[in-house]
Protein backbone atom coordinates (compact mmCIF):
# COMPACT_ATOMS: atom_id res chain seq x y z
CA UNK A 1 0.00 0.00 0.00
CA UNK A 2 1.22 3.44 -1.32
CA UNK A 3 1.92 6.30 1.42
CA UNK A 4 -1.15 8.30 0.28
CA UNK A 5 -3.02 5.14 0.13
CA UNK A 6 -2.41 5.06 4.24
CA UNK A 7 -3.07 8.57 4.62
CA UNK A 8 -5.99 8.72 2.62
CA UNK A 9 -7.42 5.65 4.99
CA UNK A 10 -5.99 7.17 8.29
CA UNK A 11 -8.58 10.01 7.43
CA UNK A 12 -10.89 8.36 6.12
CA UNK A 13 -14.48 9.31 7.96
CA UNK A 14 -18.20 9.84 7.32
CA UNK A 15 -19.76 12.73 6.91
CA UNK A 16 -21.35 13.16 10.44
CA UNK A 17 -18.51 12.34 11.94
CA UNK A 18 -16.35 15.25 9.95
CA UNK A 19 -18.91 17.67 10.87
CA UNK A 20 -18.70 16.76 14.70
CA UNK A 21 -15.84 19.24 14.17
CA UNK A 22 -17.45 22.36 13.16
CA UNK A 23 -18.66 24.47 16.32
CA UNK A 24 -21.23 27.29 16.73
CA UNK A 25 -20.22 30.55 15.16
CA UNK A 26 -17.65 28.81 12.68
CA UNK A 27 -17.29 30.89 9.72
CA UNK A 28 -17.14 27.19 6.72
CA UNK A 29 -15.99 27.91 3.21
CA UNK A 30 -17.42 26.20 -0.12
CA UNK A 31 -16.11 26.54 -3.57
CA UNK A 32 -18.35 27.55 -6.87
CA UNK A 33 -22.02 25.83 -7.79
CA UNK A 34 -20.94 22.20 -8.11
CA UNK A 35 -17.97 22.36 -5.95
CA UNK A 36 -20.45 22.49 -2.50
CA UNK A 37 -19.93 19.02 -0.56
CA UNK A 38 -23.33 17.29 -0.06
CA UNK A 39 -23.06 15.27 1.80
CA UNK A 40 -21.34 17.27 4.18
CA UNK A 41 -23.14 20.12 4.22
CA UNK A 42 -26.59 17.97 4.81
CA UNK A 43 -24.55 16.41 7.41
CA UNK A 44 -23.74 19.83 8.72
CA UNK A 45 -27.49 20.97 8.46
CA UNK A 46 -28.94 17.82 10.64
CA UNK A 47 -25.93 18.92 13.26
CA UNK A 48 -27.45 22.11 13.60
CA UNK A 49 -30.80 21.14 13.73
CA UNK A 50 -30.32 18.64 16.26
CA UNK A 51 -28.11 19.87 18.75
CA UNK A 52 -29.08 23.67 18.72
CA UNK A 53 -25.85 24.93 16.81
CA UNK A 54 -25.96 28.53 16.13
CA UNK A 55 -24.29 30.98 14.09
CA UNK A 56 -22.91 29.30 12.20
CA UNK A 57 -21.85 30.87 8.50
CA UNK A 58 -21.74 28.81 4.97
CA UNK A 59 -19.98 30.85 2.22
CA UNK A 60 -20.62 30.15 -1.11
CA UNK A 61 -20.60 32.13 -4.82
CA UNK A 62 -24.52 30.16 -5.14
CA UNK A 63 -26.56 27.25 -4.35
CA UNK A 64 -27.31 25.02 -7.08
CA UNK A 65 -30.34 23.08 -5.62
CA UNK A 66 -32.43 24.35 -2.67
CA UNK A 67 -30.94 23.44 0.14
CA UNK A 68 -32.31 22.70 3.58
CA UNK A 69 -30.11 25.49 5.44
CA UNK A 70 -31.87 28.39 2.97
CA UNK A 71 -35.32 27.09 4.71
CA UNK A 72 -36.63 29.99 7.61
CA UNK A 73 -36.17 27.71 10.44
CA UNK A 74 -32.42 27.56 10.36
CA UNK A 75 -32.58 31.44 10.52
CA UNK A 76 -29.69 32.27 12.85
CA UNK A 77 -28.23 28.92 13.58
CA UNK A 78 -27.33 28.08 10.03
CA UNK A 79 -26.94 31.24 7.69
CA UNK A 80 -26.29 31.39 4.09
CA UNK A 81 -23.83 33.86 2.78
CA UNK A 82 -24.22 34.29 -1.01
CA UNK A 83 -21.32 36.15 -3.62
CA UNK A 84 -23.76 35.93 -6.10
CA UNK A 85 -27.08 35.90 -5.27
CA UNK A 86 -29.11 32.88 -7.25
CA UNK A 87 -32.44 31.50 -7.60
CA UNK A 88 -32.44 29.48 -4.46
CA UNK A 89 -31.32 31.79 -2.37
CA UNK A 90 -33.48 34.92 -3.31
CA UNK A 91 -35.61 34.55 -0.79
CA UNK A 92 -33.53 34.20 1.86
CA UNK A 93 -32.00 37.19 1.07
CA UNK A 94 -34.97 39.50 0.40
CA UNK A 95 -36.43 37.69 3.56
CA UNK A 96 -33.18 39.11 5.57
CA UNK A 97 -32.10 35.01 6.34
CA UNK A 98 -29.09 35.03 4.60
CA UNK A 99 -26.70 37.67 3.71
CA UNK A 100 -24.68 38.63 0.70
CA UNK A 101 -20.79 39.95 0.08
CA UNK A 102 -20.60 42.54 -2.80
CA UNK A 103 -17.49 42.37 -4.26
CA UNK A 104 -15.95 41.93 -7.88
CA UNK A 105 -15.34 37.95 -8.72
CA UNK A 106 -11.16 38.23 -9.47
CA UNK A 107 -10.76 39.51 -5.90
CA UNK A 108 -11.97 36.69 -4.15
CA UNK A 109 -9.11 34.87 -3.52
CA UNK A 110 -7.64 37.60 -1.86
CA UNK A 111 -10.66 38.46 -0.03
CA UNK A 112 -9.81 35.03 1.63
CA UNK A 113 -6.08 35.00 1.83
CA UNK A 114 -5.99 38.76 3.22
CA UNK A 115 -9.48 40.15 4.55
CA UNK A 116 -11.44 36.81 6.00
CA UNK A 117 -10.80 34.03 8.50
CA UNK A 118 -13.00 30.65 7.61
CA UNK A 119 -12.86 28.51 10.54
CA UNK A 120 -13.18 25.67 7.78
CA UNK A 121 -12.73 24.92 4.36
CA UNK A 122 -14.80 22.34 2.66
CA UNK A 123 -15.08 20.78 -0.76
CA UNK A 124 -16.09 18.08 -3.53
CA UNK A 125 -13.35 16.13 -5.40
CA UNK A 126 -12.60 14.33 -7.53
CA UNK A 127 -10.90 10.64 -6.41
CA UNK A 128 -7.29 10.53 -5.20
CA UNK A 129 -4.69 10.08 -7.83
CA UNK A 130 -1.92 7.63 -7.54
CA UNK A 131 0.46 10.80 -6.38
CA UNK A 132 -1.98 11.37 -3.25
CA UNK A 133 -3.64 14.59 -5.93
CA UNK A 134 -7.41 15.48 -5.97
CA UNK A 135 -8.96 17.62 -8.45
CA UNK A 136 -11.22 20.33 -7.64
CA UNK A 137 -12.56 19.34 -10.74
CA UNK A 138 -15.57 21.98 -12.32
CA UNK A 139 -14.77 24.40 -9.18
CA UNK A 140 -11.84 25.99 -9.13
CA UNK A 141 -13.09 29.37 -8.30
CA UNK A 142 -11.79 29.65 -5.01
CA UNK A 143 -11.18 27.11 -3.14
CA UNK A 144 -7.43 27.06 -2.88
CA UNK A 145 -7.68 30.34 -1.10
CA UNK A 146 -10.27 29.33 1.14
CA UNK A 147 -8.22 25.67 2.15
CA UNK A 148 -4.92 27.95 2.40
CA UNK A 149 -6.70 30.24 5.11
CA UNK A 150 -9.13 27.79 6.82
CA UNK A 151 -8.05 26.04 10.31
CA UNK A 152 -9.85 22.60 8.88
CA UNK A 153 -10.04 21.32 5.76
CA UNK A 154 -12.25 19.09 4.86
CA UNK A 155 -12.98 17.28 1.31
CA UNK A 156 -15.76 15.21 -0.10
CA UNK A 157 -14.36 12.68 -2.82
CA UNK A 158 -17.52 11.98 -5.65
CA UNK A 159 -16.38 10.13 -8.88
CA UNK A 160 -19.04 12.26 -10.67
CA UNK A 161 -16.58 15.27 -9.79
CA UNK A 162 -14.46 15.59 -13.65
CA UNK A 163 -11.13 15.58 -13.03
CA UNK A 164 -9.78 18.49 -14.43
CA UNK A 165 -6.38 19.94 -16.06
CA UNK A 166 -5.08 23.53 -15.24
CA UNK A 167 -2.51 25.15 -12.66
CA UNK A 168 -1.93 24.26 -9.22
CA UNK A 169 -5.01 26.20 -7.86
CA UNK A 170 -7.47 23.35 -9.14
CA UNK A 171 -5.50 20.10 -7.44
CA UNK A 172 -5.17 19.53 -3.96
CA UNK A 173 -2.46 16.81 -1.96
CA UNK A 174 -3.94 14.54 0.45
CA UNK A 175 -1.71 15.82 2.77
CA UNK A 176 -3.25 19.19 3.08
CA UNK A 177 -6.29 17.91 4.26
CA UNK A 178 -7.90 17.16 7.56
CA UNK A 179 -10.43 14.29 6.70
CA UNK A 180 -11.89 12.68 3.98
CA UNK A 181 -15.44 11.48 3.49
CA UNK A 182 -16.67 9.69 -0.01
CA UNK A 183 -20.46 10.13 -1.60
CA UNK A 184 -21.54 9.26 -5.18
CA UNK A 185 -23.97 12.28 -5.42
CA UNK A 186 -25.01 13.19 -8.95
CA UNK A 187 -23.28 16.76 -10.18
CA UNK A 188 -26.45 19.67 -10.55
CA UNK A 189 -27.01 20.19 -13.71
CA UNK A 190 -27.72 23.28 -15.63
CA UNK A 191 -31.07 22.85 -17.55
CA UNK A 192 -30.40 23.91 -21.26
CA UNK A 193 -32.21 27.79 -21.67
CA UNK A 194 -35.22 28.10 -24.13
CA UNK A 195 -34.09 30.58 -26.92
CA UNK A 196 -36.42 33.33 -27.92
CA UNK A 197 -37.07 35.16 -31.12
CA UNK A 198 -35.78 37.94 -28.82
CA UNK A 199 -32.54 36.41 -28.16
CA UNK A 200 -31.84 35.86 -31.61
CA UNK A 201 -32.26 38.85 -32.93
CA UNK A 202 -29.97 40.41 -30.01
CA UNK A 203 -27.42 37.07 -30.68
CA UNK A 204 -27.45 38.16 -34.53
CA UNK A 205 -26.12 41.48 -33.62
CA UNK A 206 -23.58 40.67 -31.58
CA UNK A 207 -21.88 37.71 -33.98
CA UNK A 208 -21.62 40.00 -36.74
CA UNK A 209 -19.14 41.86 -34.94
CA UNK A 210 -17.47 39.39 -33.78
CA UNK A 211 -14.39 38.26 -36.30
CA UNK A 212 -12.31 35.23 -36.29
CA UNK A 213 -9.32 35.07 -34.14
CA UNK A 214 -11.17 36.69 -31.51
CA UNK A 215 -11.10 34.94 -27.89
CA UNK A 216 -14.46 34.91 -26.27
CA UNK A 217 -16.31 35.36 -22.75
CA UNK A 218 -19.83 34.07 -22.77
CA UNK A 219 -22.41 33.82 -20.01
CA UNK A 220 -25.20 31.83 -19.60
CA UNK A 221 -28.92 31.96 -21.34
CA UNK A 222 -31.00 31.92 -24.40
CA UNK A 223 -28.82 34.92 -26.03
CA UNK A 224 -25.09 33.34 -25.24
CA UNK A 225 -26.39 30.07 -26.67
CA UNK A 226 -27.31 31.71 -29.86
CA UNK A 227 -23.80 33.48 -30.20
CA UNK A 228 -22.49 30.55 -29.08
CA UNK A 229 -23.97 28.21 -31.74
CA UNK A 230 -23.53 30.74 -34.40
CA UNK A 231 -19.57 30.95 -33.86
CA UNK A 232 -19.34 27.60 -35.27
CA UNK A 233 -18.90 29.17 -38.33
CA UNK A 234 -15.66 31.16 -37.33
CA UNK A 235 -12.24 30.13 -37.12
CA UNK A 236 -9.29 30.60 -34.71
CA UNK A 237 -11.26 31.63 -32.18
CA UNK A 238 -9.76 31.62 -28.29
CA UNK A 239 -11.84 31.08 -24.78
CA UNK A 240 -10.82 32.80 -22.00
CA UNK A 241 -13.90 32.61 -19.23
CA UNK A 242 -14.98 32.60 -16.15
CA UNK A 243 -18.18 30.23 -16.25
CA UNK A 244 -17.62 27.40 -18.83
CA UNK A 245 -20.68 26.78 -20.31
CA UNK A 246 -22.73 24.42 -22.29
CA UNK A 247 -22.16 25.91 -25.67
CA UNK A 248 -18.68 25.69 -25.62
CA UNK A 249 -18.37 22.23 -26.32
CA UNK A 250 -19.91 22.81 -29.72
CA UNK A 251 -17.66 25.26 -30.58
CA UNK A 252 -14.54 23.24 -29.54
CA UNK A 253 -15.76 19.66 -31.26
CA UNK A 254 -16.72 22.05 -34.12
CA UNK A 255 -13.24 23.40 -34.73
CA UNK A 256 -14.10 27.07 -34.24
CA UNK A 257 -12.40 27.59 -31.23
CA UNK A 258 -8.86 26.49 -31.32
CA UNK A 259 -6.82 29.08 -28.84
CA UNK A 260 -3.71 29.18 -31.56
CA UNK A 261 -3.78 33.18 -31.80
CA UNK A 262 -3.86 33.51 -27.81
CA UNK A 263 -1.44 35.63 -26.59
CA UNK A 264 -1.26 33.04 -23.02
CA UNK A 265 -2.60 29.84 -22.41
CA UNK A 266 -2.44 29.48 -26.32
CA UNK A 267 -4.34 26.17 -27.39
CA UNK A 268 -5.83 25.87 -24.27
CA UNK A 269 -9.54 27.23 -23.05
CA UNK A 270 -9.05 28.86 -19.76
CA UNK A 271 -12.02 28.90 -17.50
CA UNK A 272 -12.93 28.77 -13.62
CA UNK A 273 -16.15 26.51 -12.79
CA UNK A 274 -18.61 25.22 -15.17
CA UNK A 275 -21.76 24.00 -14.66
CA UNK A 276 -24.57 22.16 -17.08
CA UNK A 277 -25.34 18.66 -18.75
CA UNK A 278 -23.61 15.14 -17.62
CA UNK A 279 -22.66 15.76 -21.50
CA UNK A 280 -20.55 18.78 -20.98
CA UNK A 281 -19.19 17.04 -17.31
CA UNK A 282 -17.81 14.40 -19.52
CA UNK A 283 -16.63 15.90 -21.85
CA UNK A 284 -14.03 18.17 -19.22
CA UNK A 285 -13.51 14.88 -17.31
CA UNK A 286 -9.82 14.32 -18.33
CA UNK A 287 -9.40 16.39 -21.29
CA UNK A 288 -5.86 18.35 -20.83
CA UNK A 289 -7.68 20.99 -24.02
CA UNK A 290 -9.45 22.64 -20.84
CA UNK A 291 -7.53 24.42 -17.82
CA UNK A 292 -9.44 25.68 -14.71
CA UNK A 293 -7.83 28.42 -13.06
CA UNK A 294 -8.50 30.44 -10.14
CA UNK A 295 -10.88 33.02 -10.62
CA UNK A 296 -7.88 35.66 -9.53
CA UNK A 297 -6.27 34.71 -12.81
CA UNK A 298 -9.28 33.99 -15.08
CA UNK A 299 -10.88 37.43 -14.26
CA UNK A 300 -8.64 39.42 -13.43
CA UNK A 301 -8.67 42.38 -16.33
CA UNK A 302 -5.01 42.33 -16.44
CA UNK A 303 -4.66 38.99 -17.58
CA UNK A 304 -8.04 39.04 -19.79
CA UNK A 305 -6.09 41.93 -21.83
CA UNK A 306 -3.10 40.72 -22.58
CA UNK A 307 -5.04 38.48 -25.04
CA UNK A 308 -5.34 40.65 -28.56
CA UNK A 309 -9.56 41.04 -29.87
CA UNK A 310 -11.56 39.70 -26.32
CA UNK A 311 -15.10 39.56 -26.94
CA UNK A 312 -17.26 39.77 -23.43
CA UNK A 313 -20.55 39.18 -24.09
CA UNK A 314 -22.61 39.77 -20.68
CA UNK A 315 -26.24 40.59 -19.77
CA UNK A 316 -28.55 43.24 -17.28
CA UNK A 317 -31.66 44.43 -16.07
CA UNK A 318 -31.59 47.87 -16.87
CA UNK A 319 -29.61 50.29 -18.25
CA UNK A 320 -29.99 54.64 -17.80
CA UNK A 321 -29.81 56.89 -20.29
CA UNK A 322 -26.45 58.12 -19.61
CA UNK A 323 -25.01 54.38 -19.57
CA UNK A 324 -25.06 53.06 -15.94
CA UNK A 325 -25.91 50.00 -15.73
CA UNK A 326 -27.71 47.64 -13.18
CA UNK A 327 -27.40 43.90 -13.52
CA UNK A 328 -27.86 42.78 -9.88
CA UNK A 329 -30.56 44.45 -8.07
CA UNK A 330 -34.59 45.32 -8.88
CA UNK A 331 -34.31 48.63 -6.99
CA UNK A 332 -32.29 47.85 -3.74
CA UNK A 333 -33.30 43.78 -3.38
CA UNK A 334 -30.29 42.26 -4.29
CA UNK A 335 -31.08 39.35 -7.25
CA UNK A 336 -27.60 38.09 -8.62
CA UNK A 337 -23.92 39.63 -8.13
CA UNK A 338 -21.76 41.44 -10.03
CA UNK A 339 -20.04 38.62 -10.53
CA UNK A 340 -17.68 38.76 -13.31
CA UNK A 341 -19.04 40.88 -15.60
CA UNK A 342 -17.05 44.10 -14.69
CA UNK A 343 -14.41 42.28 -14.71
CA UNK A 344 -14.18 41.01 -18.18
CA UNK A 345 -15.72 44.28 -19.47
CA UNK A 346 -12.53 45.99 -18.37
CA UNK A 347 -10.31 43.10 -19.62
CA UNK A 348 -12.32 43.46 -22.91
CA UNK A 349 -11.45 47.47 -23.18
CA UNK A 350 -7.84 47.28 -22.47
CA UNK A 351 -7.24 44.52 -25.06
CA UNK A 352 -6.25 45.44 -28.26
CA UNK A 353 -9.00 45.30 -30.71
CA UNK A 354 -11.42 44.31 -27.52
CA UNK A 355 -15.15 44.58 -27.36
CA UNK A 356 -17.32 44.51 -24.44
CA UNK A 357 -21.11 43.84 -25.18
CA UNK A 358 -23.91 44.15 -22.43
CA UNK A 359 -27.49 42.74 -23.62
CA UNK A 360 -31.04 43.43 -22.51
CA UNK A 361 -33.98 43.19 -23.48
CA UNK A 362 -36.00 46.52 -24.52
CA UNK A 363 -38.62 45.54 -22.37
CA UNK A 364 -39.78 43.80 -19.49
CA UNK A 365 -42.26 40.79 -19.80
CA UNK A 366 -45.68 41.75 -22.00
CA UNK A 367 -43.58 45.33 -22.81
CA UNK A 368 -44.96 46.36 -19.43
CA UNK A 369 -41.85 48.66 -18.83
CA UNK A 370 -38.80 49.68 -20.29
CA UNK A 371 -35.23 48.30 -19.76
CA UNK A 372 -33.66 51.31 -21.00
CA UNK A 373 -34.95 54.11 -18.56
CA UNK A 374 -34.01 58.12 -18.24
CA UNK A 375 -32.53 56.50 -14.23
CA UNK A 376 -31.51 53.56 -13.01
CA UNK A 377 -34.31 52.60 -9.75
CA UNK A 378 -33.80 54.14 -6.68
CA UNK A 379 -31.59 52.01 -4.85
CA UNK A 380 -30.03 50.43 -7.84
CA UNK A 381 -27.22 48.62 -7.27
CA UNK A 382 -24.89 49.83 -10.18
CA UNK A 383 -22.61 46.76 -11.81
CA UNK A 384 -20.94 48.24 -14.74
CA UNK A 385 -20.16 52.29 -14.51
CA UNK A 386 -20.80 54.55 -17.55
CA UNK A 387 -17.27 54.92 -17.55
CA UNK A 388 -16.57 51.57 -18.57
CA UNK A 389 -19.89 50.18 -20.84
CA UNK A 390 -19.14 49.71 -24.40
CA UNK A 391 -22.10 48.29 -25.71
CA UNK A 392 -25.51 48.17 -25.00
CA UNK A 393 -27.53 45.80 -27.22
CA UNK A 394 -31.24 45.31 -27.38
CA UNK A 395 -33.09 43.09 -30.05
CA UNK A 396 -33.13 46.85 -31.77
CA UNK A 397 -29.62 47.21 -32.15
CA UNK A 398 -26.43 47.89 -30.51
CA UNK A 399 -25.32 51.59 -29.12
CA UNK A 400 -22.11 51.96 -28.98
CA UNK A 401 -21.00 54.24 -25.85
CA UNK A 402 -17.67 54.24 -25.18
CA UNK A 403 -15.80 57.81 -26.56
CA UNK A 404 -19.77 58.99 -26.73
CA UNK A 405 -21.07 62.70 -25.39
CA UNK A 406 -24.12 62.46 -22.62
CA UNK A 407 -26.03 63.60 -25.62
CA UNK A 408 -24.54 61.01 -28.00
CA UNK A 409 -25.49 58.22 -25.57
CA UNK A 410 -28.73 58.88 -24.74
CA UNK A 411 -30.08 59.23 -28.27
CA UNK A 412 -27.86 55.92 -29.14
CA UNK A 413 -29.54 54.41 -26.33
CA UNK A 414 -33.72 55.92 -27.14
CA UNK A 415 -32.76 54.29 -30.58
CA UNK A 416 -32.63 50.67 -29.79
CA UNK A 417 -35.38 51.23 -26.70
CA UNK A 418 -38.58 49.91 -27.89
CA UNK A 419 -40.64 52.23 -30.17
CA UNK A 420 -43.25 52.28 -27.22
CA UNK A 421 -41.20 53.91 -25.41
CA UNK A 422 -38.78 56.02 -27.45
CA UNK A 423 -41.31 58.95 -27.32
CA UNK A 424 -41.21 59.20 -23.27
CA UNK A 425 -37.53 58.21 -22.69
CA UNK A 426 -36.88 61.71 -25.37
CA UNK A 427 -38.79 63.59 -23.58
CA UNK A 428 -36.96 63.02 -20.30
CA UNK A 429 -33.98 62.98 -21.47
CA UNK A 430 -34.54 67.02 -22.94
CA UNK A 431 -35.94 67.58 -19.29
CA UNK A 432 -32.21 66.64 -18.47
CA UNK A 433 -30.45 68.42 -20.87
CA UNK A 434 -28.89 65.44 -22.62
CA UNK A 435 -30.24 66.22 -26.07
CA UNK A 436 -28.01 68.71 -26.45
Amino acid sequence: MSKHLEMYKRKLKTAEEIVKLIKSGDICASPSAAGEPQALVDALTERVLKEGLTGIQHHLLLPCRAWRYLQPDLAGKMTFVSWFTSGAARAAIKEGRADFIPNYYYEVPRYWDDMLEPNVAYAMVSPMDKHGYMSFGVAASEPRAQFRSAKLRFVECNPNMPRTHGSGDNIIHISEVDAVCESNKPLPQLPEAQVTAKDEAIGNFIVERIKDGACVQLGIGGMPNVVGKKLEARKNLGLHTEMFTESMVGLIESGAVDNSRKAINRGKTVASFALGSQKMYDFLDDNPGVEFCSIGYTNDPRVVSQNDNVVSINACVEVDLIGQVCSESVGPRNISGTGGQLDFVRGANWSKGGQAFIATLSTTPEDARSCIVPMLAQGAHITTPKGDVDHIVTEYGIAKLKGKTASQRAKALIAIAHPKFREELTAAAKKMNLMV
